[in-house]
């Protein structure tokens, strides 16, 4: 088989240009919205894991809440016995004994008593995170299914005409030079727009809207060899090409 001609190879790049720009098209249309569903699945998650963090934090709390509670009423017990053993003492030494007993459970109380204070304090301050934290995951939860719900209506409206194209996409690549297609992929990339390959339009690129020199206009019309522009380093096509490809995408 005979290599295609300069002319043939600019037509090939211009056709596969033509329909990524198609599929370009298809994704501004969708928009930032798959993003936007990856960060707040991924906000969902991290939530989620806060939550059930904050959910055995709480627990671990009120057990220590609880434990507290369980000393004062132990030590109460405790202080009622030895009042009653006082009333069968023997001696100052035995007296003296329980009382210190029930001066000891007495500040045993109050120790409880403070940690009791401190612990509904943090508590609180954990219940009212979870409480936030809870709220905002299901705000997201929310925007999620509306942003699923967007997005599915753009794929569903788009998808067969975005994998028409796709299989278009491929099929024109084959037919085009290894060495062409890495570059065209580069300047695409290169690009918010993804124009690689672009036409003169008022002497200037259509891409960066930079002047072309006459002769360098000239050389694009012969179609002799492949001329990008030296500002943006797309290649440049004729308008002859152009309108020889709206007819050919069209059909």
């Amino acid at each position: 088989m005979a290599e295609p001609s300069v002319a043939e190879k600019l037509k090939q790049l211009y056709t596969l240009q033509l329909i990524d720009s198609k599929i370009d098209e298809i994704e501004i249309l969708k928009g930032e919205l798959p993003i936007e569903v990856s960060d707040l699945e991924d906000d969902i998650a991290g939530l989620e894991t806060r939550i059930h963090r904050l959910q055995t934090n709480i627990k671990d709390i009120e057990y220590e809440l609880s434990r507290h509670e369980r000393n004062i009423e132990e030590a109460e017990t405790l202080i009622e016995r030895y009042k009653v053993q006082m009333d069968n003492v023997k001696n100052n030494r035995e007296y003296e004994a329980l009382s210190k007993e029930i001066e000891l459970q007495n500040l045993e109380i109050q120790l409880s008593q403070k940690k009791i204070r401190q612990t509904k304090v943090e508590l609180e301050n954990k219940q009212g995170t979870f409480q936030a934290t809870s709220e905002r995951r299901d705000r997201q939860e929310k925007a999620l299914e509306t942003k699923k719900v967007e997005l599915a209506q753009i794929i569903e409206k788009t998808e067969k005409e975005e994998e028409k194209l796709r299989k278009k996409s491929d099929k024109a690549r084959k037919n085009i030079e290894e060495r062409l297609i890495r570059s065209y992929d580069k300047t695409r990339n290169a690009y918010r727009n993804g124009l690689a390959v672009v036409t003169v339009s008022r002497n200037s690129c259509g891409g960066c809207f930079n002047k072309i020199p006459p002769q360098q206009q000239l050389e694009i019309a012969m179609r002799k060899k492949v001329v990008a522009c030296e500002h943006c380093g797309r290649v440049l096509v004729d308008d002859y090409i152009l309108e020889g490809e709206k007819k050919e995408t069209q059909a």
